[in-house]
């Protein structure tokens, strides 16, 4: 056995002075055959569509099904000039922010409380994880009940607390702000989930030594759990992102990006100029800012946490 691994092993030396690699060429053309399978999937349904999307931002179309003719970065020039798209961008980024971050607290703080493994804890993560069950669109559909005027289930209460609440999807200032509260409660859930397998990983050792030095609670949290949560709250917040760029069909269902393009959001403003105006050349640029954006956000959220805890574990 010995002197078959040093025979091997001065094969390989061998090999390698004569400038040649040392595995048979046989075995390179195996392993991109086995490859070729995931290779041209890949190719066809990542890397094909995205040149095609680049082709079609820099192409217009005179007529519907007509000939694609180069027009460089006009359909550039006109998104950005279009008034609504800026309204559909300023929306998206109001909507990251009122989305993302109250669902973070709020599922870390759920984590929090439910880490213990009891029964009662058990059953409150179980219902705390309903909502994530619901497809997007039926949410949607059960908060179009709860939101609607005068009769809706939220009107309801606060009449019986002698209040009255705004047109919820009617009016211009409050749509968006009712459209987040379905998003925080859809994914708070899940984000719930993430920060529980996250909080298994935080060693006892750790509280242990914190608490004979004298920390409180906010200070455990702060110097103990937040940095050993760090690798989930970057993956938890690039989700969120995700979400928030890739997730419209609650906008569908409650307002179509109404009133006056209060709600209207990025991704559905590119399904608008696709769909109802057949403008495909600047539906595909529009398609590729939200890409770059959701890139620079994620991006940038990352660096900012690892300036925030640190690049190591405490």
């Amino acid at each position: 056995m010995m002197t078959q691994a040093i025979l091997s092993a001065r094969a390989i030396g061998a090999g390698e002075s004569r400038g040649r690699p040392f595995w048979p060429r046989g075995d390179t053309a195996l392993a991109f055959g086995l490859l070729a399978p995931s290779l041209l999937l890949l190719g066809l349904f990542t890397y094909a569509p995205v040149v095609q999307l680049v082709w079609q931002a820099l192409t217009a179309q005179s007529t519907i099904g007509g000939p694609q003719l180069f027009a460089g970065l006009e359909n550039f020039r006109a998104l950005f000039a279009d008034g609504a798209f800026r309204k559909a961008l300023a929306n998206n980024l109001i909507y990251a922010l009122g989305t993302v971050v109250p669902s973070l607290v709020l599922a870390l703080g759920l984590a929090l409380a439910l880490v213990r493994s009891t029964q009662v804890n058990a059953l409150l993560r179980a219902l705390l994880f309903v909502p994530v069950l619901f497809p997007l669109v039926a949410a949607a559909s059960i908060f179009l009940f709860i939101f609607l005027p005068g009769i809706g289930l939220l009107d309801y209460h606060l009449a019986k607390l002698a209040l009255s609440g705004p047109n919820w999807l009617g009016d211009p200032d409050v749509a968006l702000y009712a459209i987040m509260g379905l998003t925080i409660w859809k994914n708070a859930g899940y984000y719930m989930l993430f920060f529980l397998a996250g909080l298994q990983g935080v060693p006892a050792d750790a509280y242990e030594a914190a608490i004979l030095d004298g920390a409180n609670p906010w200070q455990r949290l702060r110097h103990v759990t937040l940095p050993y949560l760090k690798p989930t709250i970057g993956f938890v917040m690039v989700i969120g992102l995700l979400n928030v760029v890739t997730q419209v069909d609650h906008v569908f269902v409650l307002t179509k990006g109404g009133p006056s393009d209060s709600t209207n959001l990025l991704l559905f403003y590119v399904y608008q100029q696709a769909v109802e105006t057949y403008d495909v050349g600047r539906a595909a640029a529009g398609t590729l800012v939200m890409l770059a954006l959701l890139l620079a956000i994620t991006a940038g959220s990352l660096r900012t946490l690892e300036r925030s805890f640190g690049e190591k574990e405490p």
